[in-house]
């Protein structure tokens, strides 16, 4: 390579070649045999440590309650997977009653129940209705859907409440009795 006096990057270029060359960085690269036996190796990075899990703590209610001098609760299962939960208000109390509807193969429709119990009761599970013929025969209404005791009777659903005021046995009685008597409760839009 020739430099001039009057170029300094040839000078500095040729002096960058010199000092490449000079590492072996330069013309070949390789290292020799010789050289890579003397070249340290790199330690394989070392595992992370492995923690034991901790010790599962003891469960204190046994000795609390007996010193309490009672039993320790007994063991619960968990509640089958067919078997819902429901909520303990209206809406709650409405899905529950069509799915037990749904299992006896009584119609009816979220919509049609609610806007039957909104009318009838305005919501209350306890709601008596002593002011209409019924009352004055000696049967009032009762409940949700405003049933009365022989129609509750006759067209409660096995396996619901016993209790007129139980809003499942209340709702599903009285949908019985419309499904039996107009097709459904979807088709009740006043006092039945």
């Amino acid at each position: 390579m020739t430099m001039s006096r009057h170029n300094p990057r040839g000078r500095a270029a040729a002096a960058a070649a010199a000092l490449l060359a000079s590492m072996s960085i330069l013309g070949g690269g390789a290292a020799t045999a010789q050289e890579q036996s003397q070249a340290t190796p790199i330690p394989a990075p070392m595992p992370a440590p492995v923690m034991p899990a901790p010790a599962p703590m003891p469960d204190p209610w046994p000795g609390i309650l007996a010193q309490l001098g009672a039993a320790p609760p007994a063991p619960t299962s968990p509640a089958p997977e067919s078997q819902a939960s429901y909520s303990d208000d209206l809406d709650g109390w409405i899905l529950e009653s069509l799915a037990v509807m749904d299992h006896h193969g009584i119609p009816g429709s979220y919509e049609g129940i609610r806007r039957n119990v909104m009318r009838e009761s305005n919501g209350d599970r306890w709601a008596v209705n002593n002011y209409d013929s019924n009352a004055a025969a000696g049967t009032p209404s009762k409940g949700l859907l405003q049933v009365i005791d022989p129609t509750f009777r006759a067209y409660r659903l096995e396996g619901t409440s016993e209790d007129i005021f139980d809003p499942v046995a209340n709702i599903t009685a009285a949908c019985h009795y419309a499904a039996a008597t107009y097709g459904t409760i979807d088709n009740v839009d006043g006092p039945y």
